[in-house]
């Protein structure tokens, strides 16, 4: 879906459910001129091994309650109760939008299909070019 909307996917990394794994993945993209935005996907919700969020969130400026607020609502009309088991949120860290999906793929799928034609304006807001 990335590709078809014309972006550029830089590196595609298969990493376990470790905070340091995750964390170190994060630390790489923010320090890329390149890139200007960095997905994740898994890890968000609520077993013992999911840490995504607790990697990435100490690494965010700002976040964007409003993304995790928006996936769950659409989320929750399509499957109940289920879609308030994720913790899916984007944030800012370094001037690069930092979106953490649900793992499943209908979750990736949501979640791309509603906000994927406004990334690029939050990449250029967040990078300071608006």
């Amino acid at each position: 879906m990335i590709k078809k909307r014309g972006h550029r996917v830089r590196k595609r990394l298969l990493i376990s459910d470790d905070v340091g794994q995750i964390s170190k993945a994060l630390e790489t993209g923010l320090a890329d001129r390149t890139v200007g935005a960095i997905l994740f996907t898994g890890g968000t919700g609520i077993s013992p091994t999911d840490v995504t969020i607790e990697a990435v969130r100490p690494h965010l400026e700002k976040e964007l309650n409003g993304f995790g607020e928006v996936l769950r609502a659409v989320s929750y009309r399509k499957m109940g109760f289920p879609a308030v088991l994720t913790r899916a949120t984007a944030g800012i860290a370094q001037g690069k939008l930092v979106l953490c999906l649900p793992g499943s793929p209908d979750g990736v799928a949501t979640a791309l299909r509603l906000f994927m034609v406004d990334i690029p304006h939050v990449v250029h807001v967040a990078a300071g070019k608006h």
